[in-house]
């Protein structure tokens, strides 16, 4: 029996390969909207960040979650992810 394939994705922070399930998406809805997938089904452009701050840091100043994902990011969805890592989800 083999072991099951697990998926990995790059945050778009530190740019390091990592399993799917440890990284926090974020996604960009057909519509445009911009908002944080907790259980990573919504449909739309997903772009993933470790669930660290630095890394956090790292995507927002050189703009790559908004590169990933197509569309400004609005201050709300980092003030959001912020909270989220700080409260340790």
């Amino acid at each position: 029996m083999t072991e099951k394939k697990v998926p990995q994705r790059q945050c778009v922070g530190c740019r390091t390969q990592r399993p799917k399930r440890e990284l926090v998406r974020v996604v960009r809805s057909p519509e445009g909207e911009v908002s944080i997938d907790t259980r990573g089904k919504k449909p739309g452009r997903g772009a993933y960040v470790c669930p660290d701050a630095q890394c956090l840091k790292k995507a927002v100043k050189s703009r790559a979650l908004g590169r990933a994902l197509g569309v400004e990011i609005p201050p709300e969805i980092y003030e959001t992810l912020k909270a989220q890592l700080e409260a340790g989800e």
